[in-house]
C-alpha cells in the first residue's frame, strides 16, 4: 500500500484571529454535490447537531447544498454565521476534480460520454464547491460577515468521524469506500487529538467500486441499494467467490489490491459493468424489479464472502501496524454490519466502534471534528468512557406544543399518556400483534432508526416480516428486520461480544433461542428459506441465523429502554422488531405531519407521537388527490 497523504489541503490552514492566536469555537461542518448531503454543528470537539438535506427536502440521497440542514443546526444552537469559527467542508474539490480528469484522460476515448455530461456541472459548480458553500452562507447570513471555508480530504474526514467522537482514547482506524479524491481505502492512527496518516489506496482500485459493480448488476441501485444485496447474501451459496478472486481482484495478504479493471466499466462508463462482466457470470445483470433468481443470490453471497475476507486482511494489517487492539471504521463499506460483525466473531480486534453515519453524510461531521480538534479542542467525553454521539440523536425535536398544534390543526384524535402509561399501553399493543409508528425526540443522524423515528413490532411472531415488509414498508420480501434489545440482557439472545447501539453489528441469535430446522427443511433455496423457523424471535432472524443488533441503554435513550422493559414485562421477550420509519424510496420522517402520513398510507396501527397515542380507527378518512406511491422513486 502506498503512504497516505496528510487529510487537510496546504490551503486549508487554521485561520488565526487578530493576535494571531488560532481562533476556537464552534464548526460547521458540510458535505454536498455527490450524495446525501448533510451538515453538522461541533463545538469544542463535541458533536452538537446533525442531520440529513433528505430529511428536510423529502428527496432521497439528496446531492444539493444542505440549506435546511445548515439552518438546523444554526438554529438548534443559537448561532448565526458570523459566531462559527469556521465552516470545514468534507473533500478537496479541487483535487477531485484533477482525479476526474485524470481519468476521463486515461480512459479516452471510452469516456467522452461520460464526459461530455458530467463536464459542465464539474466547470460549473463542483470544482468551485468551496465559492458556492461561501456564496450559499453568505445569503444565510443576510450580508454579514463570513467564517473561514476550509476543505479537509474526503478520507480525512471519515477517519476524523471515526476515531474523534468514539470511546477510545487510541485506536486503529480504517477508511474503505468508493472513492473520494483519490483515495479508496485509508489506514490511521489516532492517538488523543492526532490522526495519523499510514497508508492508502487508490482509485480505480476501490472495494467500494466492486460490491457496487455486484449491487449493479444483480439490478439494485448503485449508492443506496449496496444493503439489499448484504441482505440477499445468506440467501444464496458463494459459488462465485473463487471467480471474483481469480479474475476479478488480486488480494493481497496485508489486504492491498488490485482490480481487474477489463471487466469494469465505472472508470469511464454510465454504467458498472460490461459485455466481459456478462461473460464471466452466465449473461446480463438482471433487470431492476425482476424476478431474483439463484444466481443473484449466490452473487450476493459470492462479494459479501471476497468483501468480508478484505476488510479482515485490511483491519488485521492496521491493528499489527499501530500495535492498537481497538478499531475504528467510516466510509460507505462500514455500512456492511456483516463484515463488520466477522471482525469481533472472529476476534480479530477486541472492539470496534464504527461511526453511525459512516457514509458521506458522516464527512459533514468529520470535517467539522477534524477542523474542531485541530484548532485545540480537547476530547472530553473520552474519559467517562463513552462515545461523543448522544446516541447518534442529534437532528430535530418537537415540543409537546408543537405536536399538540398539529394535532388540533388536523383534527387528529389523540390520548395524552404519562410515560408510565404511554410505554404500558404501547407495549399492550405490540405484545397483541399491533404495529407501532414510534416518533420520539431528537431525529437520528445516519441511516439507521434507532428508537426515535422508527416502526416497532413483536419479533416472536413469524409474519411479521412479511406484513412489514410488503404492507407496511412496501419493500422486497427477502429483506430482513432489524432487533432492538435492552442492552443488559442482549448476552442471552445474541452471540454478541460488546455493545452494538447503532445496529451496525451482526451477530447469532443465542443458542438458546434457536430452534432447530427439521428434514422438511433439506434442500430449500433461495426465499423459500422464509419459511423455515430459526429461532424464537423469527421476525428478526435472518435465514443464516443472524441478526442486525441494536443494543438499548436507559443512559441512550431512556423511553425507548423503558418501552422495552415493559415489553419484557409482558411477553418475557426483551426484544422488539426495529424499522426506519418510512416506506421505500422515501426518507425516514422528520416532524408530526410525516408521521402521520406514514401511519395514514400503511399497515400502522398505532401511532405515538411524543406523549400522544392515536388509533388508526378512531382517524378521521384518509384522503390525498393521486397514488402517492407513484410519486416517489423506487430506490
Amino acid at each position: 500500500m502506498a503512504a497516505a497523504n496528510r487529510g487537510r489541503p496546504r490551503d486549508a490552514e487554521t485561520t488565526p484571529s487578530a493576535d494571531g492566536t488560532p481562533k476556537n469555537g464552534p464548526v460547521l461542518g458540510i458535505s454536498a454535490y455527490y450524495h446525501d448531503s448533510a451538515a453538522a454543528l461541533v463545538a469544542d470537539g463535541t458533536p452538537l447537531a446533525a442531520a440529513q438535506e433528505e430529511r428536510f427536502s423529502r428527496r432521497r440521497h439528496d446531492p444539493g447544498f444542505p440549506a435546511r440542514a445548515v439552518a438546523y443546526c444554526l438554529r438548534e444552537c443559537g448561532l448565526h454565521p458570523d459566531e462559527l469559527a469556521a465552516v470545514a467542508f468534507y473533500e478537496d474539490p479541487a483535487l477531485k476534480f484533477r482525479r476526474v480528469l485524470a481519468t476521463w484522460l486515461a480512459t479516452a476515448p471510452h469516456g467522452f460520454p461520460v464526459f461530455r455530461r458530467a463536464f459542465g456541472p464539474w466547470v460549473r459548480r463542483k470544482r468551485r464547491a468551496l465559492d458556492d458553500v461561501r456564496a450559499q452562507l453568505g445569503a444565510l447570513s443576510n450580508g454579514g460577515p463570513l467564517p473561514p471555508v476550509v476543505a479537509h480530504r474526503h478520507h480525512a474526514s471519515h477517519a476524523a468521524s471515526a476515531f474523534f467522537p468514539s470511546p477510545f482514547p487510541s485506536a486503529a482506524v480504517l477508511c474503505v469506500d468508493g472513492v473520494g479524491e483519490w483515495a479508496t481505502t485509508t489506514l490511521w492512527h489516532g492517538r488523543g487529538t492526532e490522526l495519523v496518516p499510514l497508508a492508502e489506496l487508490r482509485f480505480p482500485h476501490s472495494l467500494g467500486m466492486l460490491y457496487s459493480a455486484f449491487t449493479y448488476f444483480c439490478g439494485f441501485k448503485v449508492d443506496s441499494g449496496e444493503y439489499k444485496l448484504m441482505g440477499l447474501a445468506p440467501y444464496g451459496r458463494p459459488r462465485y467467490a473463487r471467480l471474483i478472486r481469480e479474475r476479478l481482484i488480486d488480494l493481497r495478504a496485508d489486504g492491498s489490491f488490485r482490480l481487474d479493471l477489463r471487466h469494469f466499466t465505472f472508470q469511464y462508463g454510465l454504467t458498472m459493468t460490461g459485455r466481459s462482466f456478462e461473460e464471466l457470470f452466465g449473461g446480463p445483470r438482471r433487470v431492476p424489479e425482476g424476478p431474483l433468481t439463484e444466481r443473484e443470490f449466490d452473487l450476493a453471497a459470492s462479494v459479501q464472502q471476497v468483501t468480508e475476507e478484505v476488510v479482515r486482511r485490511l483491519a488485521r494489517t492496521v491493528l499489527r501496524r499501530t500495535g492498537e487492539r481497538r478499531l475504528c471504521l467510516a466510509g460507505g463499506v462500514a455500512l456492511n454490519c456483516v463484515a463488520n460483525g466477522r471482525l469481533r466473531a472472529e476476534t480479530v480486534c477486541d472492539e470496534v466502534w464504527v461511526q453511525p453515519a459512516a457514509g458521506d453524510a458522516g464527512g459533514a461531521l468529520g470535517a467539522a471534528l477534524a477542523e474542531s480538534h485541530g484548532r485545540g479542542a480537547p476530547r472530553a467525553h473520552v474519559r467517562h468512557g463513552t462515545d461523543a454521539m448522544a446516541g447518534s440523536l442529534l437532528g430535530p425535536a418537537f415540543s409537546e406544543r408543537e405536536i399538540r398544534e398539529f394535532l388540533e390543526r388536523g383534527g387528529y384524535p389523540a390520548v395524552r399518556l404519562s410515560e408510565r402509561e404511554l410505554t404500558d399501553r404501547t407495549a399492550d399493543e405490540l405484545a397483541a400483534g399491533k404495529v407501532v409508528g414510534w416518533f420520539q425526540g431528537r431525529m437520528e443522524f445516519g441511516p439507521r432508526a434507532l428508537g426515535n423515528r422508527s416502526i416497532l413490532a413483536d419479533p416472536r411472531d413469524p409474519g411479521t416480516q412479511t406484513t412489514l415488509n410488503l404492507k407496511t414498508k412496501f419493500r422486497e420480501s427477502f429483506r430482513p428486520f432489524a432487533p432492538a434489545v435492552l442492552a443488559e440482557e442482549a448476552k442471552d439472545w445474541f452471540d454478541l461480544g460488546q455493545e452494538s447501539p447503532y445496529m451496525l453489528l451482526t451477530a447469532q441469535v443465542a443458542a438458546a433461542r434457536r430452534q432447530a430446522v427439521g428434514p422438511e427443511a433439506e434442500g430449500v433455496t433461495g426465499l423459500e428459506l422464509l419459511r423455515v423457523p430459526r429461532s424464537t424471535i423469527p421476525a428478526v432472524t435472518h435465514v443464516d441465523g443472524s441478526a442486525r443488533v441494536q443494543t438499548v441503554t436507559s443512559e441512550r435513550n431512556p423511553r425507548f429502554h423503558a418501552l422495552l422493559t415493559a415489553f419484557r414485562e409482558r411477553t418475557g421477550c426483551p426484544v422488539l422488531v426495529n424499522t426506519s420509519f418510512n416506506v421505500r424510496g422515501e426518507p425516514i420522517v422528520c416532524d408530526p405531519a410525516e408521521a402521520y402520513a406514514c401511519f395514514m398510507r400503511t399497515r400502522i396501527d398505532l401511532l405515538v407521537l411524543g406523549d400522544f397515542l392515536l388509533e388508526k380507527r378512531n382517524q378521521p378518512t384518509w384522503r390525498e388527490e393521486g397514488d402517492w406511491r407513484a410519486a416517489i422513486p423506487m430506490d
